[in-house]
C-alpha cells in the first residue's frame, strides 16, 4: 500500500507523522491541526504494517479503522 505522509511539529523539536492512503485527503477529524506535507507515495509493507522512519506502528490496522495512521505516542 502506498501512503502520503504529513508532519506536525510538537514540543522540543519532535514531530508527529500522519499517513493516509495515496491521493486521499486528510480525514476531517484531524484537519483542525496544522499538518504539512512530508512525503508522497511512500510504500508501506502490508505484511508488517509499519513505517519505522515515521514511528508508525500497526499502520494497516489504523488505516482500516480510522482512515489514517499516526505516530505512536510512546515515540514522541
Amino acid at each position: 500500500m502506498r501512503v502520503d505522509i504529513y508532519r506536525r511539529a510538537e514540543a522540543h523539536g519532535a514531530f508527529f507523522f500522519l499517513a493516509v492512503p495515496e491521493g486521499k485527503p486528510i480525514p476531517e477529524e484531524v484537519t483542525n491541526t496544522d499538518w504539512q506535507p512530508e512525503a508522497q507515495r511512500v510504500e508501506m509493507d502490508e505484511q508488517a504494517g509499519t513505517l519505522p522512519a515515521y514511528h508508525i506502528e500497526h499502520g494497516i490496522d489504523q488505516i482500516g479503522s480510522k482512515g489514517y495512521a499516526i505516530t505512536a505516542l510512546k515515540d514522541i
